[in-house]
């Protein structure tokens, strides 16, 4: 056998091998322990129209974000004013896109144009819905920078809850941005989709606010609220006699959990019950230390969401920047805080406008009619191409099988998710691969006709033949990385498919019967091709 020949012989066993090698995973339930140490271990992923799951569409609330940040800005603007010794009677936000601000010196109002220009570019200043247009101002937030910020609202949400759900432990999660404010979620193969949607959608805002002593809880439930002051909630008792503890608290937050860098669960040694304990990064290590040294005696109130979890009474400095959050939690109540606290707050809160849960059953009857007719298809055309081919046609088969081989294999090399237009993109390369054997074996018998020996009509069939089935493949696999690109689920699960598909395609229909051929016709001395 010629070197060249037999160089191509084994680079078609080595292809085939590592075929086998990456298929093998999805094939076995049980692998060798010495398997993931030196070989690969990823299987072929199922989506969610096979394995089942949760579809869902989340709607973030991008005016709360830029209401947020109007709040925080309003903050800047106080310490800009305390600053600039500039009297206010007034300064909160009077809209979705505004701030509010009433002078006491008419004086002051080109003072608050500079400062507004020089640190807040994004405000323009103009006259208010009063009658002193001197006094009363409207900061307003520009529309570019509105947009900005929702904008950049959907991405941190995007990317919070896609750092929740690989903590959660989900397999090939289908997490993206769908219009200007929508997020699409799939999760397939979820177990528990309640507890997925809690944690998907928990805005997680910690906060650590000091409780007000000075005033009176009981004349602030009766409507006489300090100024800068707020009334929150902590839920006590089992369910079903759960009670509410009112809190007059501080309204501004002392440090919040953008400082936190991590959360984990611990269980106290004294209950035995978990607990959360939270690890601040230097600053709000620093921060934290600051306030405990400034309060001692006082009470910090830890509030998640709105609502009060504890409200302990700090009795000395704490420094180290770390604190811990108790509440009679389950293991799996711990963990899930735990997961949402390291993952970081949604910047605004998300709404659950679509929800559809696919059963696994659904998936099972899917995967099996898909096999069927993958099956009923591809013996139709074995039996079509070795009854018309006769032994080319054979040869043609055995690229059909090393092709659904390949495909497959291709899917576990790439960790692909195989979705139901999958199996539809599978059932339609049995039939494009075939389609270039056709083509070549075409070309070979009109050759013979002509007169020319078996080896002369082989290499003209597959040289003329070889720019019609690229032209063909190339733009199809042009189109199906397109579909892949701007496709979503169920799209992108077909242009996967179809992509790895037409790609082995070429392969064994322009290489290994290629070789085949070349094998019986130059080693094997054939002299008439039975095609």
């Amino acid at each position: 056998m010629s070197k060249k020949l037999q160089w191509r012989g084994l680079f078609i066993l080595i292809v085939v091998a590592v075929a086998l090698i990456y298929l093998t995973p999805s094939l076995s339930k049980t692998l060798p322990a010495w398997w993931p140490n030196i070989l690969p271990e990823e299987k072929i992923h199922l989506g969610l129209d096979l394995k089942g799951g949760i579809h869902l569409v989340l709607e973030v609330q991008t005016k709360r974000a830029v209401e947020s940040h109007l709040e925080r800005t309003i903050e800047d603007i106080k310490y800009s004013l305390r600053k600039a010794r500039i009297r206010y009677q007034a300064l909160k936000r009077s809209g979705s896109d505004r701030i509010g601000l009433t002078l006491i010196r008419a004086e002051d109002r080109k003072t608050v144009e500079e400062i507004v220009e020089k640190d807040f570019s994004n405000l323009s200043v103009e006259p208010g819905s009063f009658s002193n247009i001197d006094l009363n101002l409207e900061l307003i937030l520009s529309q570019k920078a509105a947009q900005h910020i929702k904008k950049m609202a959907v991405d941190q949400a995007v990317e919070t809850i896609t750092n929740r759900i690989d903590q959660f432990g989900v397999a090939e999660p289908d997490i993206r941005p769908q219009g200007r404010d929508r997020i699409l979620v799939q999760l397939p193969g979820i177990k528990d989709p309640k507890r997925a949607i809690d944690i998907i959608g928990k805005t997680a805002l910690l906060e650590f606010k000091l409780v007000d002593e000075d005033n009176s809880l009981e004349e602030a439930l009766k409507g006489n609220i300090p100024p800068g002051d707020e009334i929150l909630y902590q839920t006590k008792g089992e369910p079903g006699s759960k009670r509410k503890i009112p809190f007059l608290l501080k309204k501004r937050a002392v440090i919040t959990g953008e400082y936190l860098t991590d959360a984990r669960v611990q269980i106290d040694s004294r209950y035995n019950e978990p607990y959360v304990s939270l690890s601040f990064d230097s600053r709000g290590a620093r921060l934290f230390g600051q306030i405990t040294g400034a309060n001692i005696k006082k009470r910090l109130a830890i509030v998640l969401d709105g609502v009060v979890n504890s409200a302990p009474v700090i009795q000395d400095k704490i420094t180290g920047g770390r604190a811990q959050i108790t509440g009679r939690f389950t293991m799996e109540e711990a963990r899930d805080l735990a997961i949402v606290l390291r993952a970081g707050a949604l910047p605004a809160p998300v709404k659950i406008i679509e929800e559809r849960t696919v059963g696994p059953s659904l998936g099972k009857d899917s995967i099996n009619k898909g096999l069927k007719s993958m099956i009923i298809g591809g013996i139709i055309v074995i039996l079509f191409m070795g009854f018309y081919y006769k032994f080319a046609g054979l040869l043609a088969d055995l690229a059909l099988v090393l092709n659904i081989l390949f495909i497959a294999a291709g899917l576990a090399f790439f960790g692909a998710t195989l979705t139901l237009p999958g199996i539809a993109g599978i059932i339609l390369i049995i039939g494009m691969a075939v389609d270039a054997n056709v083509l070549i074996f075409e070309r070979i018998r009109e050759e013979l006709r002509l007169g020319k020996t078996p080896r002369a009509a082989v290499d003209s069939g597959y040289s003329k033949a070889l720019v019609t089935i690229l032209d063909a493949n190339i733009t199809t696999l042009i189109a199906a990385l397109v579909l892949f690109q701007f496709g979503t689920g169920p799209v992108k699960g077909f242009a996967v498919t179809l992509s790895i598909g037409i790609i082995a395609s070429l392969f064994t229909a322009i290489f290994i019967t290629r070789v085949i051929f070349d094998y019986f016709i130059i080693e094997r001395g054939m002299k008439k091709v039975s095609i």
